[in-house]
């Protein structure tokens, strides 16, 4: 029997938040979609479109204050799809965080 590795190498958190992706070209349109996992380093989320493994995706996530333990943080990701999974309802999908950034407080 074969042993699997485990590549990760930042803690997941599993975490329900809502996601804001799109396509980092041009003319990509902005979809909804929600996370199932978190880490500093990528996250997998759920969502009824089409990505390839190894797109590049912008996305906003939002941390709630019941997260941070102050206002909400909204965090700008760039980052590369590396695996999409046919689920129930849309896709399950894996993408590891090339970067990021903090946004503005709104006034």
């Amino acid at each position: 029997m074969q042993e699997s590795t485990e590549r990760r190498t930042s803690r997941r958190f599993n975490m329900t938040l809502p996601v804001k992706v799109r396509s980092a070209n041009p003319s990509g349109t902005e979809r909804q979609g929600q996370t199932r996992d978190v880490s500093f380093r990528g996250l997998y989320f759920m969502m009824d479109a089409d990505f390839t493994p190894g797109s590049p995706i912008e996305f906003i996530l939002t941390l709630p204050r019941e997260i941070t333990m102050a206002g909400d943080v909204h965090i700008h990701c760039f980052a590369e799809i590396v695996r999409v999974e046919p689920r129930d309802l849309g896709r399950g999908i894996a993408a590891r965080i090339d970067r990021y950034e903090f946004l503005p407080a709104s006034a």
